[in-house]
This record gives C-alpha cells, structure tokens and sequence, in this order.
C-alpha cells in the first residue's frame, strides 16, 4: 500500500513583468498630467498705461463674377488695382487685405491679387461661405 502524499502543485504569479508595465504607466501619467494643467505658472503680466487698442480696418478687395475689381466699393480696372491697394493701405503699420472673390474667377486672378499682396507686404485673408457640408 502506498501512503505516500501526493504532492500539491504549487500556484505562483509571475510579477516580473507587470514592473515594466507599471514604470511606463507612471511615466505616461506623470507627462500627461504636467501637459494637462498650463496655468499653473504664476506670471507677473507687464501693464499699460493707456488702455488705447489700434484698430485695423482691412482694405476689401472684391472681384465680381464679370470680372470687376472692386477696392474699398470703388470700381477699378484691372490695371490700376495695385496702385489703388497701394494707396489703401498707405499709412497703416500692419495692413490686411480681405478678399472676395466670386468662386466662378479663374484661379489667376486670385493669384494676381496675392502677387500684389506679397510686394507691398500686405496681409491677405480670402472670405469664405460657411456650406451646410462643411459643417456635417
């Protein structure tokens, strides 16, 4: 007759690595949560003594679907639309030109009015309609 015990398998959880896996959670919670609150920096902001805001009024140029240039509602050919952006923006520190352009122009006409936007350093914002695709 045997008597002897059986022995019991012994059940044993490996941890070696869920160290790993831990060290890279606790980098990644650190980084995130020092890129999660910007604010926290205390800065002494510079004041002003005049609460005097510039206002910047932008030069509309528009282009009709006939092909009309338009600066400032002033109807201008073709050829006289840079010395007429020119004159526009004479004066201003920072000038900005908003344009319209009628979706049925050529493409070069657009690249006209950006061409003359670029040498005489102008700022140049393209109006846009909002579609109901655009917004789905």
């Amino acid at each position: 007759m045997n008597l002897r015990r059986r022995q019991k398998a012994a059940s044993e959880v490996y941890s070696h690595s869920l160290n790993d896996i831990m060290f890279f959670l606790l980098l990644f919670f650190l980084i995130t949560s020092t890129m999660a609150t910007p604010s926290v920096l205390k800065l002494l902001l510079p004041n002003s003594k005049t609460g005097i805001q510039s206002v910047k009024h932008p030069v509309v140029i528009a282009v009709t679907a006939d092909m009309q240039f338009v600066v400032d509602q002033n109807i201008i050919p073709r050829e006289g639309v840079e010395a007429a952006v020119a004159a526009a923006v004479a004066g201003q520190v920072d000038p900005t030109a908003l344009l319209k352009v009628d979706k049925s122009v050529p493409w070069q006409e657009v690249v006209f009015l950006l061409d003359i936007g670029n040498k005489n350093k102008i700022k140049m914002v393209a109006a846009t309609n909002l579609t109901k695709e655009a917004v789905q």
